[in-house]
């Protein structure tokens, strides 16, 4: 055995699993594990990144200023309390790096993001998962888990895997119950889906209080995943913390020009939204008339409940949809193993789901 060993906590870290992409044996294959765009990305943004082809042998601006500028002007922001990552998954790290340690705890609810615990562990703290009622997170059962040394609450609004969310007013009776040295964390990744108006992705948040970040990604409604580009909303001496410690470049030229491109085409990411919010709800009424429950979701997936019952649980209705090349996303990670969650996809996979869905409840094993 090697002497060298890592710091306490990273052995601890169970790497995080992605969705799966591909089937063997199986040549027509659709992917709805991921949370990917069904519409993919703005066709300005994929001209932009061709366009930025002919810089890659110059190194990005490192402050990603010009992104930043167009965020601050999309959302009505100060673009120096702006930082962009690679992915929000990056600056979920730096933030537990920077304000987590030996002897800390961080807070989320118990069915979160699994990146908060990863990148907690890896800075050598303890993460506390709070339990949740109805699959959504709740304000009570967080608060009452907040310890001495809780410094990180992480709130993923709306969560992913479960697509439910917490109101605006909710959100600011859990910042008033935590203590000014408690930094709170709104993950908004999926924010630009919801259309309610009780609805506040953490902008007003932020804006008001010294203790309150908002991660967002682009990896969602606005499709460039492969790029992986996220930002952050933060105080200002939250945003001086973590300069110090990203990297000089982390956020590559090509991600930078499709990044300002993707949120200047607002008509693509509303024709985004407005697919997602009609086939969402269709999925959840087909669902239903199968018998089979979807927790109700503002993102762009639903969480399905399936019965704990041999041949018919979550685990053969996945094996079922594979065999006919659909491939969704495994719960068991999440500690949901009775449940699949599945992307919202183009109006011809969400009919080939429920397509196969139906002869799977129905036990036909025409494949």
């Amino acid at each position: 055995m090697s002497p060298i060993k890592p710091k306490p906590g990273i052995l601890n870290v169970k790497p995080y699993e992605v969705g799966v992409s591909r089937l063997a044996g199986v040549a027509d294959t659709r992917k709805l594990s991921s949370n990917e765009s069904a519409l993919g990305p703005s066709p300005k943004a994929v001209a932009a990144y061709q366009a930025a082809a002919v810089k890659l042998h110059r190194y990005p601006d490192g402050a990603a200023t010009d992104l930043r500028m167009a965020i601050a002007a999309h959302y009505g922001l100060a673009a120096d309390r702006i930082i962009c990552g690679n992915g929000s998954d990056e600056l979920i790290h730096l933030l537990c790096q920077s304000y987590l340690g030996p002897g800390d705890e961080m807070l989320y609810s118990a069915h979160g993001f699994s990146i908060y615990p990863i990148a907690t562990l890896a800075a050598g703290a303890r993460p506390v998962a709070a339990p949740e009622r109805d699959h959504t997170a709740h304000v009570d059962e967080l608060l009452a888990c907040v310890t001495p040394a809780t410094r990180i609450l992480f709130l993923a609004n709306p969560n992913n895997p479960t697509g439910t969310y917490i109101t605006a007013a909710e959100v600011r009776r859990l910042r008033a119950g935590l203590r000014d040295d408690i930094l709170l964390v709104l993950d908004a990744a999926y924010a630009e889906f919801v259309r309610r108006n009780d609805y506040e992705a953490g902008i007003e948040m932020v804006s008001t209080h010294d203790n309150v970040v908002m991660t967002r990604t682009y990896s969602k409604i606005y499709g460039l995943a492969a790029l992986r580009l996220g930002w952050a909303y933060c105080p200002a001496h939250v945003i001086d913390v973590l300069n110090r410690v990203r990297g000089p470049f982390n956020v590559n030229l090509p991600a930078q020009a499709a990044g300002i491109a993707a949120l200047q085409d607002t008509a693509f990411t509303e024709a985004v939204a407005t697919h997602t919010e009609k086939w969402r709800g269709w999925l959840a009424d087909e669902l239903q008339k199968l018998g089979l429950f979807s927790d109700p979701s503002v993102a762009n997936f639903l969480l399905i409940t399936f019965p704990a019952e041999a041949g018919r649980d979550a685990a053969a209705a996945d094996a079922f949809l594979r065999k006919n090349g659909l491939i969704v996303r495994r719960m068991e990670g999440y500690s949901l193993p009775q449940c699949l969650r599945l992307t919202v996809g183009t109006e011809q996979e969400n009919r080939d789901v429920i397509r196969v869905l139906s002869e799977f409840v129905r036990g036909e094993p025409h494949v």
